[in-house]
């Protein structure tokens, strides 16, 4: 079957990949029998290979109601919230057990991380689950991402993991996703029904008339379909990361996708940080932090902001929300997220990082403002 690229246009090397996040469909992980252990084995070699290169890993997973229906003996198709919730609980324990011993072989931890939409669309929330995911990370685990289907709502939901996927990429600055799915890549129509369907081997621009080629799922346990794909991929690309549409069926499938087997590459905006850093310039500003003169330096090399050069607050703002940090001069120097409301900051500024668990009496994060929630200039 034929394939469209734009002329010159490479497709990414997954091994070049220094953060990857990996989604994987239900109708991989569980088959009629239940959880397919030689698959979920063979992609732990594959995930071990990766972080062995230096790299990050986040996986996003999909199959914990897919395990839990089985325990509880509920039919396929659609299920009412309140039983969806409870094949969640009871299938989310399976799903971090099967991870954690496969990956475990290898020398690899792994930790559960479950979120909701809300995680992500409040900012207080966003910063906590981000600084959560970069310790995991920097300890060298690999965490094991799913919605949190036992407590979230139909109005607090992603709905399908492809796009939860998206956000956990776009929230860690990952430069790659990777959708392992019952599909090969996006089509001009839909393969199963039409012979003639040509597969995009790269797409650098999701027009509206990609858009429309979309088609439903396939897959009676799959919730997402192509639609959320594209969906997904909006979000990935314009958060500076590529992503790729696979099918993932075969053992060892990041190896296949390492040695071209058939996919969608979906190309990305910038670079991963570089689009962060639109995003907080773009905000508008709740309040002001003025910094002295060794601070200033301090950020212009590129470090956090410590409560230590901090001279005055100024507004009143929550936490994670944007403000202003300006000189000693109270000229701009760029804008930030706040990881102190503004009450906490005004009691831990000029002070030793060491001393804010005495004044706020709790533990706190050493920088008011991290670097990599800053853009300076």
């Amino acid at each position: 079957m034929a394939t469209l690229s734009a002329a010159g246009v490479t497709r990414p090397e997954v091994g070049a990949a220094q953060r990857l996040v990996i989604k994987i469909g239900s109708a991989l992980l569980v088959g009629p029998k239940g959880l397919r252990t030689d698959w979920l084995t063979a992609l732990a070699a594959d995930v071990a290979a990766v972080r062995a290169r230096g790299a990050d890993v986040v996986l996003v997973s999909s199959g914990s109601i897919a395990l839990g229906r089985r325990v509880l003996g509920l039919p396929l198709g659609p299920l009412p919230l309140e039983q969806s919730q409870a094949a969640a609980a009871v299938g989310q324990i399976r799903l971090a057990r099967a991870y954690e011993e496969a990956l475990a072989p290898h020398g690899v931890t792994t930790a559960q991380v479950l979120v909701t939409l809300e995680d992500t669309d409040d900012r207080r929330r966003y910063l906590n689950s981000r600084a959560t995911m970069e310790t995991l990370l920097g300890f060298g685990t690999v965490p094991i991402v799913n919605e949190n289907d036992t407590v979230a709502t139909d109005e607090i939901r992603f709905g399908d993991n492809d796009r939860l996927a998206a956000q956990i990429a776009v929230t860690v600055g990952a430069d790659q996703l990777i959708l392992l799915s019952d599909v090969d890549g996006l089509y001009t129509a839909n393969p199963k029904e039409d012979p003639s369907a040509t597969r995009f081997e790269v797409v650098e621009h999701i027009t509206p008339e990609i858009e429309a080629m979309a088609g439903d799922p396939i897959s009676g346990l799959s919730k997402g379909g192509m639609k959320t794909k594209l969906l997904a991929a909006k979000t990935a690309v314009a958060g500076g990361c590529a992503m790729a549409i696979m099918e993932g069926s075969v053992l060892r499938p990041l190896s296949a996708l390492a040695e071209g087997a058939n996919c969608t590459w979906f190309l990305p905006e910038g670079d991963p940080q570089v689009a962060r850093k639109r995003w907080i310039a773009a905000m508008k500003p709740r309040g002001e932090v003025f910094v002295d003169a060794g601070a200033a330096e301090a950020l212009a090399s590129g470090k956090s902001l410590l409560p230590a050069g901090v001279i005055k607050i100024v507004g009143r703002f929550g936490r994670g929300e944007p403000v202003v940090i300006a000189g000693p001069d109270r000229a701009a120097l760029g804008k930030g997220l706040m990881r102190y409301t503004s009450d906490e900051a005004r009691k831990i500024a000029g002070h030793r990082s060491g001393e804010i668990e005495a004044l706020l009496g709790y533990p706190g994060r050493a920088a008011l403002i991290h670097r990599d929630d800053m853009v300076i200039g």
